[in-house]
């Protein structure tokens, strides 16, 4: 039997092998371009986690859920929502979520004035820049304000109440709740515009206000309209205007205090959802979307309305913008009347 060359079974071997080793390298660089299971999945592919850096039960808390169920349904997975309730007026648990999460688009922040506008300049070292530290998704309400006053006062809209101000011998009252909450501010704010003086009288919080206004013992305040809603029903308290620009939906008979003497004057609360900055452009694109099409339904218009508050989609670059006038606004006026929270 005859047999091959030495030499030529051995060259064979190595042309078998050098095949081989093509082969392999092809398939690592093959693995290598392509992309992993876990990479491929598509956003998002676990729950996602919606911060509120406040307790439950307050109105972001409400604006968080009216929006967490809508969004659950569209993207296939929970938004779970996580109460943190860290201080601050809600600059704590802003600050964890803004250098503590990752920009994954599964942690998500209820964002709304007090955190990314007022906070910034009423606390000392809040720790983050509401411009450059989160990454806008959109906004999902606005909620004026609403000028109270007692029934027996004899005054009918704003301009009476400037005159009224302006003729009293003694230091006119407003009550507002706390210092430094936005109620507060646009208290300042009014004060400012019209030109008078006034003596703030704060509380510790809106129900113990309204308590005072229904009783007669301050007779001009401003507060949130929930709060305040049962008693202007009851006839017990008069709201002469909202804080607005534009009237509210649930009051559309109480004209704003821009067009009833003060001309632009504007003082609401926005609530709004922000990702860690660094978050990609995809995520955020996909998440305005759905937020958008969460606010255009019946069930969620009904609910911001309960709450006096006006569905505002907008897209992310609308937000960052309103993020950016807000805290101009605020922090000039916080600067300019020396406002320091309490």
């Amino acid at each position: 039997m005859l047999r091959e060359p030495r030499d030529h079974v051995q060259a064979g071997d190595r042309k078998r092998q050098r095949q081989a080793t093509i082969a392999a390298l092809a398939l690592i660089a093959l693995f290598a371009v392509a992309p992993s299971s876990t990479s491929a999945q598509p956003y998002p592919s676990r729950p996602i986690t919606l911060v509120v850096p406040l307790p439950p039960g307050g109105t972001n808390d409400i604006m968080a859920r009216a929006v967490a169920d809508k969004l659950s349904a569209a993207l296939g997975q929970q938004i779970v929502i996580e109460n943190r309730a860290a201080g601050g007026s809600g600059t704590v648990g802003t600050r964890q979520v803004a250098h503590g999460a990752a920009p994954d688009g599964y942690t998500l922040l209820l964002g709304y004035t007090s955190t990314l506008a007022t906070g910034p300049s009423l606390f000392r070292n809040v720790g983050y820049d509401p411009r450059k530290d989160f990454a806008p998704i959109g906004l999902i309400a606005s909620a004026p304000a609403l000028l109270l006053v007692h029934p027996a006062l004899p005054i009918g809209n704003v301009k009476d109440l400037i005159s009224m101000i302006k003729d009293s011998s003694e230091p006119f009252q407003l009550g507002t709740p706390g210092i430094g909450t936005v109620n507060y501010l646009a208290a300042v704010l009014f004060a400012q515009q019209a030109q008078v003086k006034v003596q703030y009288i704060p509380y510790k919080g809106s129900n113990p206000l309204n308590t005072d206004l229904i009783g007669g013992h301050v007779k001009v305040g401003f507060n949130p309209i929930p709060v305040s809603r049962a008693a202007i029903d009851g006839g017990l308290i008069r709201a002469l205007a909202a804080t607005s620009l534009r009237r509210s939906t649930l009051l559309p008979d109480v004209p704003t205090v821009a067009e009833s003497g003060l001309p632009g004057f504007d003082a609401v609360l926005t609530y709004g959802l922000v990702a860690p900055a660094g978050t990609r452009r995809p995520i955020i694109e996909r998440l305005n979307r759905e937020l958008g099409a969460a606010l255009a339904t019946n069930e969620v218009k009904r609910r911001l309305h309960q709450e006096g508050a006006e569905p505002m989609p907008t897209s992310p670059e609308e937000h960052a913008e309103v993020i950016d006038s807000e805290e101009t606004k605020w922090s000039t006026l916080i600067k300019s009347a020396g406002v320091k929270a309490q």
